[in-house]
């Protein structure tokens, strides 16, 4: 159970790792799985959790529709924010961005307008068709491409990002 080798990658999880703002990587999921506390997940299969500086990341497998266990997803989380904020790997800018993705993530059709306010978001990370950014004090992640504004995950993936025109 503890060897990375025995699961394989579901192509969601492969899509998930191109994705900028993600932060896990295949080097992170096999750490996990080594070293991480082993949890049962709350639908099918488990968690490794690992925290490493200040971030928990997080892998889900599974093996209940699969002929051997896969490595379903993955994300992170802010465990310890001064922590994370110390750690040579992350920055301000990182360490929101993580903060963001998983407060949307929380409670998908709940807008969090309150979470996103504090945030600096300068590097657009993904969710659905969209790539996302905010400012301090903002209460919505804006999209760079489309100009759309969302409070919610269920406002961002519920919506096609439609790219704006050249001097709109």
């Amino acid at each position: 159970m503890r060897d990375p080798t025995l699961y394989a990658l579901t192509d969601h999880f492969r899509e998930r790792l191109e994705q900028p703002g993600r932060y896990v990587s295949t080097r992170t999921v096999s750490d996990a799985i080594r070293e991480g506390q082993l949890r049962w997940n709350n639908t099918d299969g488990w968690r490794f959790a690992l925290v490493e500086g200040g971030v928990r990341f997080v892998v889900v497998v599974s093996d209940t529709e699969t002929n051997s266990p896969v490595v379903v997803t993955g994300w992170t989380e802010v465990a310890d924010r001064d922590a994370a904020l110390a750690a040579p790997r992350w920055d301000g800018v990182d360490v929101d961005t993580i903060a963001v993705r998983a407060a949307l993530s929380e409670s998908a059709s709940t807008p969090i307008p309150d979470r996103i306010r504090p945030r600096t978001v300068t590097r657009p990370f993904e969710v659905g068709e969209h790539r996302l950014e905010t400012d301090p004090g903002e209460p919505f992640v804006r999209c760079t491409d489309c100009g759309c504004r969302f409070r919610s995950k269920e406002g961002i993936t519920s919506r096609r990002c439609r790219q704006r025109s050249p001097g709109r």
